[in-house]
């Protein structure tokens, strides 16, 4: 067990160290981004909409923008950190090694994790400057700030897994990640739609994130936040056993 902790921890720190070393890669260009959200959305187009739930439009976009960043970044860390690694040929050396699999699976979500949680606290000290945010509750908050950096922290991991070229690392992030994201309520509440389409938004699981999340801050939720714990919880297990599973096939690795 010493062992295995000294490598997870070797892991850690090479992801860790990475992130902050190149922070103004890493950690300053999504902080902009969501800052000119916070501009846009709320300052423009927010002073034209009323209120939703009770809170003003920038209070109401604020806890989604700080989730959508933790998302993005929690899983463009691990899956270009990881691809890197394979194209590096770096990761034979961990193959060989004694190193169980849940130690390099940890080890490399721990990256992603640090850098999206990070990020994700960056934007919330932004958002300080355009709103006061409230705090409903500190448990779901952090709930569901690390259980989503987690899950996509893996996701990231397996499509790292997956990939052959660098392009393959932008495509499910951009064609499957942010219309999911666009679609998971971080702009509006899916009360305000028709009941078909409420229905059909249900079926999207990043809006059971983002409004959790929002229940942490606000007391507001368009769905019942021990679902989307729940849901959570059970992505992180099957998330956690398919990386696991295709480390021990070799799966994008072994030729």
């Amino acid at each position: 067990m010493k062992e295995n902790l000294i490598s997870l921890g070797s892991i850690v720190r090479k992801e860790v160290v990475r992130i902050f070393r190149i922070w103004v890669q890493t950690l300053v260009p999504p902080v902009i981004t969501m800052t000119l959200y916070f501009i846009i959305f709320g300052n423009f187009i927010g002073s034209q909409l009323r209120d939703i739930g009770g809170y003003d439009y920038m209070a109401f976009i604020a806890p989604g923008l700080i989730m959508m960043a933790i998302i993005t970044n929690s899983y463009s860390n691990t899956v270009s950190s990881f691809f890197s690694t394979k194209f590096q040929r770096n990761i034979e050396e961990l193959l060989v090694s004694p190193t169980p699999n849940w130690v390099i699976v940890l080890g490399y979500i721990s990256g992603g994790m640090s850098r999206g949680l990070s990020v994700g606290i960056l934007v919330a000290a932004v958002s300080l400057v355009f709103v006061r945010l409230p705090l409903h509750n500190l448990t779901f908050t952090l709930l569901f700030a690390v259980l989503t950096s987690f899950v996509f922290s893996l996701a990231g991991m397996i499509n790292g897994i997956f990939a052959k070229k660098f392009d393959d690392i932008s495509i499910i992030p951009t064609f499957v990640i942010t219309p999911l994201t666009y679609l998971g309520g971080v702009f509006y509440s899916i009360s305000l739609l028709p009941p078909f389409w409420q229905g059909v938004s249900k079926a999207n699981p990043i809006i059971y994130m983002i409004s959790g999340f929002r229940y942490g801050f606000l007391g507001i939720t368009d769905i019942n936040v021990w679902v989307g714990a729940a849901m959570l919880v059970l992505f992180s297990l099957l998330l956690f056993g398919a990386n696991l599973f295709l480390l021990q096939r070799g799966t994008g690795i072994r030729t």
